[in-house]
């Protein structure tokens, strides 16, 4: 069996990355592990001293193809570029056209949930950063 990966990243705030990143892959909240009915029991065996449920949030991709998400508080803010970034495939198949139109409307949704686009490169991809300024791609 190949070996499966998830993401983590660090940020200043899970619950609105968290949102941000569900609308961005479609993905779902993860249900708690078993045999934890939820996020609190869980906390309570593996969890630091002080930790809450809002210290992390933990995304999964309803098809069960793409990677796990974890999101963890830190507490200090993004300061360097980073050095491994998501790439989301919205373009699809169809003419140029069509599919730059996917990648186009992924953006502005995305721009609209708070996301910045950082640079364009017509008909191709876009650069953009999340509410944290993580920077990913639409392609």
């Amino acid at each position: 069996m190949a070996a499966r990966i998830d993401l983590t990243l660090d940020c200043v705030n899970p619950p609105r990355l968290a949102a941000f990143w569900k609308l961005a892959l479609g993905y779902e909240d993860e249900p708690s592990p078993a045999p934890f009915a939820t996020r609190e029991e869980w906390l309570k065996e593996y969890g630091d001293p002080g930790d809450t449920v809002d210290d992390g949030a933990w995304l999964h991709d309803p098809a069960g193809t793409g990677p796990r998400l974890s999101l963890l508080r830190v507490p200090e803010p993004k300061t360097a570029k980073n050095r491994l970034h998501i790439d989301i495939r919205a373009a699809g198949t169809g003419s140029a056209d069509e599919r730059w139109a996917r990648i186009t409307q992924a953006a502005s949704r995305l721009t609209a949930a708070g996301g910045t686009t950082l640079r364009e490169y017509p008909g191709h991809h876009i650069v953009m950063a999340d509410l944290e300024g993580n920077e990913f791609c639409i392609g």
